[in-house]
C-alpha cells in the first residue's frame, strides 16, 4: 500500500516510521528546514519529500495519483482540509485521513472537504475514558469499521450469569458474535452447545450495544 503523509511533525514522523517498518511504501512531505533536518535522522532519505503539501505540483511529484491513502498531519487545520479536498477531488485518492489540531474546527472535517476519517485527540481521549468507565474489566483489543465494531476480551468471574449456560441459550443479539474461548491456556472454537466456565477468557466481535449486553452477561448474578 502506498501512503502519502503531509506534515513531518511528531505525528507524521511516527506514522511514516511505523508504516515503513511494516513494509508499506511511504512518502512524507515537509518544507520546514528545521523539521527536515530532524527527519533525516528518523527516516530513510527516500521516504522524505521536500515541498509545501498544499501545492498541487508538490503532491504530483510525490506520486499522489498512486496513493491509496493520504494522511494530512500538518499543524494547520486549514491545510489539512485543503490537502484532503485536493487529494480526492483532483487526484481521486480512495482514502483520506486528517488530523484535527483545534477541536473547535472539528465540525469542518466531513465529506464536504472529502475527509473520510478525522482524528480529534480530545474526542479520542473522552471516548476511551467513557469506554473504560462503562465496560469495567472488559478490554477492547481492536476497532473495526471506523470504530463501529470492536474485538473485545473479558474474563468470566465467579457467579457470572453465563457460567454453566450453553451459548445457544444465552439469547445473544445478532450484533454479538463469540469468536473464541480461551480455557486453561488453550483456545476453543465455540459451538451452540459450548458452555462457559469460571476463568474463561472470551473473545467477541460486537458493537457498543452488544458489548453492554456481554458486560451484563458476565457480571456477577449475586
Amino acid at each position: 500500500m502506498y501512503v502519502l503523509i503531509a506534515g513531518g511533525g511528531r505525528t507524521g514522523t511516527q506514522l511514516a516510521s511505523q508504516l515503513n517498518s511494516q513494509g508499506h511504501e511511504v512518502r512524507l512531505i515537509e518544507y520546514r528546514k528545521e523539521i527536515l533536518a530532524h527527519l533525516h535522522h528518523e527516516l530513510p532519505t527516500e521516504v522524505i519529500y521536500e515541498g509545501i503539501p498544499t501545492d498541487p505540483s508538490v503532491l504530483e511529484n510525490a506520486k499522489v495519483r498512486s496513493a491509496q491513502v493520504v494522511a494530512a498531519c500538518t499543524t494547520s487545520d486549514a491545510d489539512n482540509l485543503i490537502i484532503c479536498y485536493i487529494a480526492r477531488s483532483v487526484y481521486n485518492v480512495p482514502r483520506t485521513i486528517a488530523r484535527i489540531n483545534n477541536p473547535r474546527n472539528a465540525w469542518l472535517f466531513n465529506e464536504n472537504f472529502n475527509v473520510d476519517v478525522s482524528l480529534n485527540q480530545a474526542d479520542i481521549m473522552a471516548s476511551l475514558i467513557e469506554e473504560e468507565m462503562s465496560m469495567g474489566d472488559m478490554m477492547t483489543l481492536l476497532k473495526i469499521r471506523r470504530g463501529e465494531f470492536s474485538l473485545i476480551e473479558e474474563k468470566i468471574p465467579p457467579h457470572a450469569r453465563a457460567v454453566g449456560v450453553e451459548i445457544k441459550d444465552l439469547g445473544l443479539p445478532d450484533n454479538l458474535v463469540i469468536a473464541a474461548v480461551i480455557r486453561h491456556g488453550k483456545m476453543l472454537l465455540p459451538r451452540g452447545n459450548t458452555s462457559f466456565e469460571i476463568g474463561d477468557e472470551v473473545l467477541a466481535i460486537t458493537d457498543n450495544q452488544g458489548a453492554e449486553f456481554l458486560a451484563k452477561l458476565f457480571s456477577e448474578s449475586r
